[in-house]
């Protein structure tokens, strides 16, 4: 059974509390994603009513093997909700499944551009610092005539 579904009708006034933990594939990441979900998802979360919308406060906690965007080498990134609050209107008076949203919650808290020094469970240098040219190093170009304006710099690439 899913934690995060439930019947609105049957919520309790103090909310409903949900306890425990989910596999790992209740992310649905791709197989070679460059974030692989390598522990379950635990949760404690409590699921309140209140008025038109269902209000979810608690935590989550998973952690990813994230890949370096400098060295594509793998590191651990851990997830780490300890304040997690989120609500979603309620569409039906019956049943309402709150996965998608929790999921999405989790994963947009992934960086973006990951790289294996920021990693938060194994602390470490990335082994490709120092190979690329920092942009501070680099000078910008010059193009010839670039003094007289940009558009007399433009018309001698005819």
């Amino acid at each position: 059974m899913n934690p995060f579904q439930f019947d609105i009708r049957n919520l309790p006034d103090d909310g409903k509390q949900v306890t425990g933990t989910l596999p790992a594939s209740f992310f649905q990441l791709p197989e070679k994603d460059s974030a692989i979900a390598t522990s379950p998802l635990t949760y404690d979360l409590n699921i309140l009513r209140d008025d038109k919308d269902i209000i979810v406060t608690g935590s989550l906690d998973a952690t990813f093997s994230l890949e370096c965007g400098r060295c594509l080498e793998h590191f651990a990134h851990r997830v780490e909700m300890t304040d997690y609050q989120t609500e979603a209107p309620i569409e039906k008076e019956t049943t309402m499944d709150l996965t998608d949203l929790i999921r999405e919650d989790i994963l947009l808290t992934l960086p973006n551009f990951p790289r294996c020094e920021n990693g938060n469970v194994d602390l470490r240098d990335c082994p490709a610092e120092g190979r690329f040219e920092s942009a501070e190093s680099s000078a910008p170009l010059e193009m010839p005539g670039a003094d007289r304006g940009v558009w007399n710099a433009l018309d001698q690439l005819k």
